[in-house]
This record gives C-alpha cells, structure tokens and sequence, in this order.
C-alpha cells in the first residue's frame, strides 16, 4: 500500500472502532446484550416490547391490497435466493481449494436474529427470516465473487463504484501496466488479512 493508502487504512479502523462504540451505545440504550451467540433483552424492555405488538389479524386488516397481491412476487424469488446459495456454496468448495482462495463463511452472511423480536408478529418475523436470507446470500455472493475477482482480474474501474465490494482496495489502479505485470501473481493470491481473522 502507499503512505497514502496507510493512511486511509487507518482512518477506516479509527472509524470502525468509533462505529463499535456507537453500537455498544444503543445495546445499552435499548437494554439488549449478547449471550451465547443470541441477544437477551431486559424484562423491561420486554414487556414495552409486547406493548408494541400488533396482532396477526390487525396486521392483515390493516395491510395495503397491493402488499397482497405483490407478496407472491416477492416471495417467489426463493427459487433463484436458493438456487444461487446452493451454487455458491459448491461452487466455492470445488474452486476455491485449487486456487488457494480462502473460502467465504456463509455463516458471517446469513443472520437471523430478527426473529426473537417480541414486537413482530408471526408474519412479519418471516418477512424479517425472508429478506435476511435473501440480502444474506446476496452478500455472501458479493463476497465470493470479489475474491474470485480478486485472482482473475485484481483491476479497478475507471469509473467510480457506488459500492465497491470488500476486496477492491487490493486491486491494481486502472490504467497502471507496470504494476500488474509486476505484482499481479502476488495480489491475486493475497488473501493474508483474511487468513490472519480466523
């Protein structure tokens, strides 16, 4: 990396931890902890939690026509959310291994921890279980395609990413021949920092 990357590299870690303190603050706020890999609320903020909650029945009477007739819609693409976490994770367990790529935790992607929410009811703790595992293997795809990215092709854009993944602060700068030609064998396989979490 260059001074100046470093630098960025180190307001970004400075930004996380501030990040972290900010979330430990509203754990705090919203009186929650984690135990065992689960959030435990206090009984107080259980019970406003029940409070809250609006039945199934009203729930539905209250609900927009259109959310019932764009519900199979939606729910429909559990088909092509299945399909593509079946392929990602065979696809990552055949190529992966030969390229000496380390394989992406789908368990870091997919997180249901909506569902003990006592202010949802029945049908919005599965809404809630839906888009976590939808938005959780599109991520977890994201991730195993960035490291695929990574070892084929570890260029940057030109044109500026809204949202560049995870591993595009590794790649070449557009446009830099001599780097690539130079270095591309030892970034395609620098997956140290990832190595270094586990």
């Amino acid at each position: 990396m260059t001074p100046t990357q470093d630098h960025l590299s180190n307001r970004i870690k400075s930004l996380e931890k501030e990040l972290r303190s900010v979330l430990e603050e509203k754990e705090r706020a919203f009186q929650y902890h984690w135990a065992h890999g689960r959030t435990r609320f206090e009984p107080a903020a259980l019970a406003e939690h029940r409070s809250f909650k609006l039945g199934l029945p009203s729930y539905l009477l209250h609900s927009r026509f259109l959310a019932y007739l764009t519900a199979p819609v939606i729910y429909s693409a559990i088909v092509a959310f299945c399909l593509l976490d079946l392929f990602l994770t065979v696809y990552q367990g055949i190529c992966f291994p030969v390229y000496g790529v380390p394989k992406v935790r789908r368990a870091d992607y997919l997180i249901f921890d909506r569902g003990g929410l006592k202010y949802l009811n029945l049908l919005e703790r599965l809404n809630c279980a839906y888009c976590s595992y939808g938005n959780g293997v599109l991520a977890y795809g994201t991730e195993v395609a960035a490291r695929t990215e990574q070892h084929w092709c570890p260029i940057k854009h030109a044109a500026r990413l809204r949202s560049p993944h995870s591993r595009y602060s590794h790649f070449f700068d557009y446009g830099d021949a001599r780097q690539y030609s130079q270095q591309v064998e030892t970034v395609r396989n620098d997956f140290v920092d990832l190595r270094s979490i586990k």
